[in-house]
């Protein structure tokens, strides 16, 4: 067989870039340009020794060595927690792009006539992992993005009302919502009319004056007896208004005030 060891380097240094930058972009590590480079070089040059004779054990505890090095490289070593988050993201985001890989290079090599399945021996190339793998790597990052910066904002909550009924409703905190009640000033929360049975306190119903964007006019409210917000506490002092419009972001059902947090 015969190897290229020119273009295993080459590729290595590439992937090995590739996945440091995404942790470097998941973390928010901000680290240099050199230290991303200094660390996929050392990835790439390590790589050699994995040629060297060696049992399955062995081969696994080198890996993980040169992963440790890694990113000790590219991100320093602050502390033990700090150096294995950066690990667990590395292999994280390996095992994606590897699975990733082998699944699609699995699809174009096998053929099959009805249950039968065969090796065609047509395998995806250093060509087409080159194009693929980045692109893998990016979807990731952006939707691993995606989910800490917009779900770390979502919080479940359980409404306390007058009447002793518990209601929990799914929360996300828009810090756009600055709707106060004028009467004793407080913070306004919104919750979809479908998520709470607000027929049966019309008598409560508390008749609040709004201006948006547009449009004005009068937000029909409650005052529950409390809420209790996971991972803040409980709040008191707050309105709920009752939504007519379903909120357009993904399985929200309520809409908390700033001043809630």
């Amino acid at each position: 067989m015969r190897i290229y060891l020119d273009l295993i380097l080459i590729l290595n240094f590439c992937f090995d870039f590739i996945l440091l930058g995404a942790v470097s972009i998941i973390l928010r590590r901000n680290m240099g340009l050199k230290r991303l480079i200094l660390a996929s070089l050392f990835g790439a040059v390590s790589i050699f020794l994995l040629f060297i004779p060696m049992n399955g054990i062995m081969l696994l505890a080198l890996k993980i060595i040169i992963s440790i090095f890694m990113v000790v490289i590219a991100f320093g070593f602050v502390d033990f927690r700090y150096t294995i988050r950066n690990l667990m993201f590395l292999y994280i985001i390996s095992f994606i792009m590897g699975g990733a890989i082998y699944a699609l290079n699995l699809q174009f090599s096998y053929q099959h006539t009805g249950m039968i399945f065969f090796y065609e021996g047509i395998s995806a190339n250093w060509w087409f992992v080159s194009i693929v793998g980045p692109i893998i790597v990016y979807l990731f990052v952006k939707q691993a993005l995606l989910l800490k910066n917009n779900y770390s904002n979502y919080y479940t909550v359980d409404i306390h009302l007058k009447n002793g009924k518990k209601y929990k409703v799914n929360a996300f905190l828009d810090t756009g919502n600055h709707l106060f009640e004028p009467y004793k000033g407080r913070p306004i929360i919104l919750v979809d009319r479908k998520a709470i049975d607000f027929d049966s306190h019309l008598e409560e119903i508390l008749l609040v004056p709004y201006s948006a964007l547009n449009n004005e006019g009068l937000l029909k409210c409650i005052v529950p007896e409390k809420i209790h917000i996971k991972g803040i506490g409980i709040k008191k002092n707050v309105v709920i208004g009752i939504a007519q419009e379903k909120f357009k972001i993904d399985g929200v059902n309520c809409i908390l005030h700033t001043r809630c947090m």
